[in-house]
């Protein structure tokens, strides 16, 4: 059965969302920065640290992640950055 949405591997990055993570001090300008971004098919795709391994094993009732889906954690400022690049609908 497919399902109802794939991730395009074909989309290219359209624009940062929110302030870039040297804006918040969320970097040491190394290689290892979070960070969100549209892309230009409308999708949305977040760098931030995998914590599938940990946080999977304590998943609430009626939650799953796909064997190619991981747990990404970002700073909570960086949303809150974003927020405003954020479509309401």
């Amino acid at each position: 059965m497919a399902r109802p949405w794939e991730a395009d591997p074909a989309t290219t990055f359209k624009r940062r969302l929110g302030k870039s993570p040297q804006e918040l001090g969320t970097t040491t300008d190394g290689p290892d920065c979070p960070d969100i971004w549209e892309l230009d098919n409308g999708d949305i795709v977040v760098i931030g640290r995998d914590l599938t391994e940990s946080l999977g094993r304590n998943l609430p009732s009626g939650v799953s992640v796909g064997a190619d889906e991981r747990l990404v954690v970002i700073p909570r400022n960086m949303l809150i950055a974003a927020k405003q690049d954020i479509p309401s609908v």
